[in-house]
């Protein structure tokens, strides 16, 4: 039998209110930061990761070449170190799932960190466990990325010579002159936008294949496949968007934010270098 309502939010409430109501409830003030540090973790390396393999592929895409990485090759290097960084960030986020979704009332023994999470799952499931989701993960995490960091690079090249034309500058040898902070935010927040409502459906399938399994270790869903027919048939179209505006509120300031960071981080080398 599903638990009452909390007092503090009708049935008619939105879902963001509904599901706050119930954490606050059953979990408290806590409850609201349940995979906090899996979270942070995970994109933490993601994020380092990702340049690191992505700025590594248009180097090697960049030989021999004169002219600007083309869009598709813009692609391909976004799309190779999403790969990358899934198989060594999937269990991270895995755990990360699992401590957010677990609640009172579980029946299974509820993991209390990280670490326990970890050794639970490699006790009871196996290492493979660890993997699971694995599938919508790299199409996430490729597609995701290529989006991303394609529409990042083109929207760059478009600001670049709109700024450049009213200055009369040589864009090709002044575009890092050219943006600003305000600049780094609006693009990697406008890339993040899209990539997430592009993308968005691939993290659903993830995260409820994720779920950890029953008592009796039955998982809820069986593949990828499983996740897709079930969702449409109960839920519609619309289900596979279920969250959508928690993470857009979520990860377009943090998109924002970081590509500033690493822009910037960047441009201070590049200056480092030219002194030296």
């Amino acid at each position: 039998m599903p638990p009452p309502v909390p007092s503090q939010a009708s049935p008619q409430s939105p879902p963001c209110t509904l599901l706050m109501s119930y954490v606050l409830d059953f979990k408290g003030l806590k409850g609201l930061y349940a995979g906090f540090f899996p979270a942070v973790l995970g994109s933490t390396v993601s994020w380092g990761l990702y340049f690191f393999f992505y700025s590594r592929a248009k180097q090697r895409y960049s030989k021999n070449r004169d002219e600007k990485l083309s869009p598709g090759l813009h692609l391909a290097s976004a799309a190779e170190a999403g790969a990358l960084v899934c198989f060594c960030t999937n269990p991270i986020w895995l755990v990360k799932t699992r401590l957010q979704l677990q609640n009172p009332l579980h029946q299974t023994r509820r993991y209390s960190g990280l670490y326990d999470a970890l050794k639970t799952i490699m006790r009871e499931e196996g290492w493979r466990a660890l993997y699971k989701g694995i599938v919508p993960s790299l199409f996430l995490q490729v597609s995701h990325g290529a989006v991303q960091f394609t529409a990042y690079e083109e929207l760059r090249k478009v600001v670049v010579d709109y700024k450049a034309k009213q200055r009369k500058e040589d864009c090709k040898s002044a575009d890092t002159d050219l943006l600003n902070s305000v600049d780094y935010a609006v693009l990697g927040g406008s890339s993040k936008i899209a990539a997430i409502i592009l993308t968005y459906p691939f993290q659903v399938i993830r995260s409820r294949l994720q779920q950890r399994p029953t008592m009796e270790g039955i998982p809820r869903y069986m593949d990828s496949w499983h996740v897709m027919k079930a969702t449409a048939r109960f839920e519609g179209f619309r289900g596979f968007y279920k969250g959508i505006t928690p993470n857009l509120l979520k990860n377009v300031p943090a998109s924002s934010i970081t590509f500033i960071v690493y822009e910037n981080v960047l441009k201070l080398l590049k200056l480092g270098r030219t002194s030296d």
